[in-house]
């Protein structure tokens, strides 16, 4: 369908060069300018801009949201096709719809729960007996928790089994934990219970097998989530925004994203699939989420000695590693844990949503805007505050397009993603689908997944090149409560940093893992993203997450009650009006507004943790050499981007050859392109981008060179030395590289 929409932008490229040329060598100078020139040089019209912010409705978007978050629309249930058929009616709509609007179907690898057999956790005497069984449901305050399409509580993607042993008590589920709780106990046959966070869902599992530990529980402590609030009669929801104590966070336990059966290839129903026993980063043994409520009943009972201070959760209990297994004096001493656990995985057909407008001049250059449709339950704040944001911001555009009052530059096309909850599935085989032509075309990505996490502030993560776009949307739209106040200078206070070059600047994130669908964008296309959210007051709670993450009671009620302002949802429409201010800049500026200095400032930072690492190291001579290179690499980065904004500065580009800012915009578009190496992670899947790829190592530098120095100087052996010396090499090409995607020549 892409094809078909798109199929005239290579003819009129080629006729925008055609008329390029002509119009330059063969038209008289005497003669009245060709009919195309103006739209040929035409830039960003910021009056255009402004009626697009001030037409961003509030009560629009609260509509949308409200229609959303009726009914629970998990990954390909009756619910999901339900706002499928909504996107679609929406963005056909004649009066304020796109140029045209489909649905895009993948054949995807989802694992789900077995409605006649539901996952029960229980404490088993020796003689059978069962002591106590772990709630099923999460406890109904209304009828969104009593609709029967909420889904159980349980661990996308893990096995089915029923294992049974002594439990014993992992922390988050780290490598370190299980390998200091191996030193106290053994840990062959136990059950392991586990808080979120620290590690990834799925490696708390990964991480426990090679102990022997045979099942895994995985809970949310008060203390990471509720600020050590746990009374549902008047401190948690219905009460508050904090998590109730029968609430369960869903997710998907798998490390790698995209579909699992179809790595690099789109998921398309004749695909080649690899066998099921070779999915890789999925848990090996079974795992099953519960509620704090039933986590305190296990813990508080837990034998052995007391766990280290960093261990310690909200409960009004020392944690202890369990002897494995509970007190001698408990109710259940004696007594195992078992899992059972009734998951099954099947093929199920899964729609992507997309709708383009098509652009006038450069209809072969796209900026991408998406966010994902599916929710483990309702969905009222991930994903759909994000969905009624992209709702609303394609309802002005398509109004104004409709009107004939506007056709951006370039092409922009809409993606409602499906099965993100799953591992960011409807992207990811979008990108693998369209791999060349996205490689080659796109200007940028822009993520708006979860909208508003809470009303205080924005946060912003992206590439360096796009600060300065979101500083300058920012500044343009008000902070939401505060009418005197922009978006941006409310961000200065809850979050800044000092820049070299610009002084206290709000904080920018930087995409560096796969926590939503721009993952494939950055890390496996190399395309210029960003991610854009309102969120809480950090200073006032210490929460991971909003608290109903991924639990029945992410609603419209609370929503409404406990995340937006007061009247009507204007966090919802600060964010709408600045990622869409940033789109109609990307989509309208004559000169892609990328700018690759601010890129030659984080390389430059990165490049001094580097320095620091390696100084008083027992690095080897040659990592020392080596670095002496990266250093010329990044100075040339830096030298190369100088170079590139002086030649933008002294050029009038609305009366240059057209065909100059083409090749200008075609250096920022493609210069991440160049920071993509497929060989630079092996281990990792997807991960190609060498300056944004994910790390362990909690050093803000080269994210390959950061693990391999750690683990070289850890155990000091040549093979590891090697292994930081690859990298170096590899950042070093990688940087140099981006420098020449600047330059005109090779020198």
């Amino acid at each position: 369908m892409l094809k078909k929409v798109l199929i005239g932008s290579l003819g009129g490229a080629a006729v925008l060069t055609v008329g390029i040329l002509l119009g330059h060598y063969a038209i008289d100078k005497g003669s009245p300018a060709p009919s195309w020139l103006p739209d040929v040089s035409r830039d960003l019209d910021e009056s255009l801009l402004q009626d697009f912010m001030d037409a961003v409705d509030n009560k629009k978007i609260e509509g949308f949201l409200r229609d959303l978050t009726k009914v629970p629309h998990m990954a390909t249930s009756a619910g999901d096709e339900a706002t499928v058929e909504y996107m679609m009616q929406h963005w056909n709509d004649q009066e304020s719809g796109l140029d045209q609007a489909w649905r895009q179907n993948y054949v995807v690898y989802l694992s789900f729960p077995d409605p006649k057999k539901p996952n029960k956790v229980t404490v088993v005497a020796p003689n059978t007996t069962v002591l106590h069984t772990a709630r099923e449901r999460e406890k109904s305050y209304g009828p969104d928790q009593d609709d029967p399409e909420v889904v159980q509580p349980y661990a996308a993607y893990s096995p089915a089994g029923s294992p049974q042993g002594k439990l014993v008590y992992a922390n988050q589920g780290k490598p370190s934990d299980y390998m200091l709780l191996n030193k106290t106990l053994d840990l062959r046959g136990t059950i392991a219970i586990c808080r979120y966070g620290g590690a990834g869902r799925a490696e708390k599992a990964i991480n426990a097998a090679p102990y022997g530990v045979v099942g895994v529980l995985v809970y949310s402590d008060p203390l990471d989530i509720n600020d050590g609030l746990m009374s549902d009669s008047n401190e948690t929801y219905p009460h508050s925004w904090y998590m109730p104590p029968s609430g369960v966070e869903r997710g998907s336990f798998n490390t790698d994203y995209g579909d699992l059966l179809t790595p690099y290839l789109a998921a398309k129903e004749s695909t080649y699939r690899i066998p099921v026993e070779n999915i890789t980063g999925i848990p090996p043994i079974p795992i099953q989420p519960i509620g704090f409520e039933d986590a305190y009943v296990l813990i508080s009972q837990l034998g052995g000695e007391s766990a280290p201070a960093n261990w310690q959760g909200g409960f009004n209990c020392t944690y202890n590693y369990g002897g494995p297994g509970f007190k001698p004096a408990s109710q259940f001493s004696n007594s195992d844990v078992k899992l059972e656990v009734f998951n099954f995985a099947k093929l199920k057909n899964s729609s992507n949503v997309m709708g383009i407008i098509r652009g006038s001049v450069e209809p072969d250059r796209y900026v991408i805007y998406g966010n994902h449709r599916d929710s483990w339950v309702h969905g009222a704040i991930d994903p759909s505050s994000g969905t009624s944001v992209m709702l609303e911001v394609t309802r002005v555009l398509g109004r104004l397009l409709k009107q004939g009052r506007w056709r951006p530059r370039r092409s922009i096309i809409f993606g409602s993603w499906g099965a993100e909850e799953f591992g960011l599935i409807g992207s990811t085989e979008y990108t693998e689908q369209y791999y060349t032509k996205l490689s080659e075309r796109t200007v940028a990505y822009i993520n708006v997944d979860i909208a508003v996490f809470a009303n205080a502030t924005l946060r912003a993560s992206g590439m360096p090149s796009v600060q300065n776009l979101i500083f300058t949307a920012a500044k343009q739209v008000k902070a939401p409560g505060l009418e005197s106040t922009s978006v941006y200078d409310n961000w200065l206070r809850y979050s800044n940093r000092t820049s070299p070059a610009y002084g206290t600047v709000p904080r920018v994130g930087y995409l560096t893992g796969a926590g939503s669908d721009y993952a494939a964008f950055v890390h496996y296309l190399g395309i210029t993203a960003m991610d854009f959210s309102y969120t809480y007051d950090r200073t006032k709670t210490k929460a991971r997450i909003y608290p109903a993450y991924h639990t029945a009671y992410d609603t419209f009620d609370y929503a409404s009650r406990y995340i937006v302002w007061q009247p009507g949802f204007t966090s919802h429409q600060a964010v709408a009006r600045t990622a869409g201010n940033v789109l109609l800049r990307l989509a309208d500026s004559l000169l892609l507004p990328l700018n690759v200095s601010d890129y030659a400032e984080t390389l430059e930072a990165y490049l001094a943790t580097a320095l620091e690492l390696h100084q008083g190291s027992a690095a080897p001579p040659q990592i020392a050499h080596a670095i002496v290179f990266l250093k010329s690499a990044v100075d040339l980065f830096r030298s190369a981007a100088t170079q590139l904004d002086q030649i933008i500065k002294s050029s009038d580009l609305a009366n240059e050859i057209p065909l100059k800012v083409r090749r200008i915009n075609d250096q920022l578009m493609l210069m991440d392109r160049a920071f993509l190496d497929p060989q630079a992670f092996p281990e990792k899947y997807g991960f190609r981008h060498v300056i944004w790829a994910s790390s362990s190592s909690g050093h803000a530098t080269f994210p390959g060179f950061a693990d391999a120095f750690a683990r070289a100087s850890s155990s000091g052996l040549e093979g590891d030395w090697f292994r930081v010396h690859h990298q170096i090499s590899i950042l070093s090409q990688a940087i140099n590289g981006a420098a020449h995607m600047l330059m005109d020549g090779f020198q």
